[in-house]
């Protein structure tokens, strides 16, 4: 048994949380009036047709009164580590699929609780604890239990009892099967397949030739069969690089070089392995081998740009004027894998684009082949 958890409509309820004039209002979260998509909207905007990734003139089109909202990325991080840690201290094992959203596995579950009864419990502990409105779906894959949760929502839940799949997947349309996009779902409407009961009604051979394997993998999808395997999450500890200086050395504008230096190091190694930082720290070493370090909290990232502010901060707060230094570090930490959804609200096409550009000629070249002008 799969449970699937969902936060709804995420973002907007995090606003609402700290700006509850808000709530019942049209609401949509994603950059400003005049430019971006839609990354989320409230219930009352979906009403006139506004959906997540739309452009925002033509969601203004559709609901002019609506409130636009640039997105609170910080706040957003903050909710869903408060989420994540009640799950990991309840669940003996889950996925953190996104940041809004889990899969937790319930399978033997029932030798020492009542699963279904332990997952309504969760979900209230969750809803009391931070205030977010939640939904679940369980089922016997993770497949049928997302479904189940859309179909839950908002703030509700649904169980999909073994055997039932088919019967509950029947009367919905194809395009509720995960992986079936726009094109694929015109092709089945043109094969009289509108809901998902309706696939049994094309010869397997000609959904083959139609649509390749995946037309049979459809047919299993379609009782409920899914192999897609639950990842357990294991959040990855932290980055860091150091340097003991050759010299003791008290020169700001070298200590600043290797700062930056340092930081884009571990912030390449970051996007090597497409992780975002939660935390970063920065360790001075003075020559009696004192050392201290300083660290704070951010919203998830991996790019230099924003990195290096913060890192510059924190060694200014940290550094005793004067005194020369043994050893500087610099560390990220609180690494995940889902939190590019929270970096949303930045020309992050543009971005990535140019941090690809920037990455492809260090793994070339050399990571020290290019760099910011002031590590140099």
């Amino acid at each position: 048994m799969i449970a699937h958890f969902d936060l709804d409509a995420f973002f907007v309820s995090v606003e609402i949380l700290n700006d509850p004039s808000l709530k019942g209002k049209p609401l949509i979260v994603g950059g400003s009036r005049e430019r971006g998509v839609v990354t989320t909207c409230s219930y009352e905007a979906r009403k006139f047709g506004v959906r997540s990734a739309i452009p925002m003139a033509k969601a203004l089109q559709l609901c002019p009164q609506a409130i636009v909202l640039p997105g609170s990325r910080g706040e957003y991080s903050r909710y869903s580590r408060w989420v994540t840690d009640i799950i990991a201290a309840k669940a003996p094992v889950f996925e953190k699929a996104s940041i809004d959203e889990f899969y937790i596995d319930l399978s033997g579950m029932e030798k020492y609780n009542k699963p279904y009864e332990w997952t309504i419990a969760l979900r209230e502990e969750i809803m009391e604890k931070t205030g977010l409105p939640i939904s679940f779906g369980v089922a016997t894959s993770k497949m049928v239990a997302k479904i189940a949760t859309d179909e839950a929502k908002p703030n509700g839940y649904l169980i999909i009892p073994p055997g039932k799949e088919a019967e509950f997947l029947g009367p919905l349309k194809m395009s509720k099967i995960p992986g079936v996009g726009e094109q694929t779902y015109r092709t089945l409407q043109e094969l009289g397949v509108e809901l998902i009961r309706d696939i049994f009604n094309v010869p397997p051979a000609y959904l083959e030739q139609r649509l390749g394997k995946y037309g049979l993998e459809l047919i299993q999808k379609a009782q409920g069969i899914s192999s897609s395997q639950l990842h357990s999450y294991h959040e990855a500890k932290s980055v860091s690089t150091e340097n003991t200086f050759h010299e003791n050395t008290d020169d700001i504008e070298f200590l600043m070089r290797e700062l930056v230096r340092m930081t884009e190091k571990v912030a390449h190694e970051l996007r090597e392995d497409n992780l975002m930082a939660g935390v970063i720290a920065v360790k001075i070493r003075y020559p009696n081998f004192e050392t201290t370090s300083r660290q704070t909290t951010i919203p998830y990232t991996f790019y230099d740009d924003e990195l290096i502010p913060i890192a510059k901060d924190l060694f200014q707060k940290l550094y005793r004027p004067g005194e020369k230094v043994r050893l500087m570090g610099v560390r990220l930490a609180e690494l995940t894998n889902e939190a590019v959804q929270t970096n949303l609200f930045t020309d992050k096409q543009k971005k990535a684009d140019l941090y690809k550009a920037i990455d492809g000629v260090k793994d070339r070249f050399g990571r020290n082949s290019l760099g910011k002008a002031g590590s140099r």
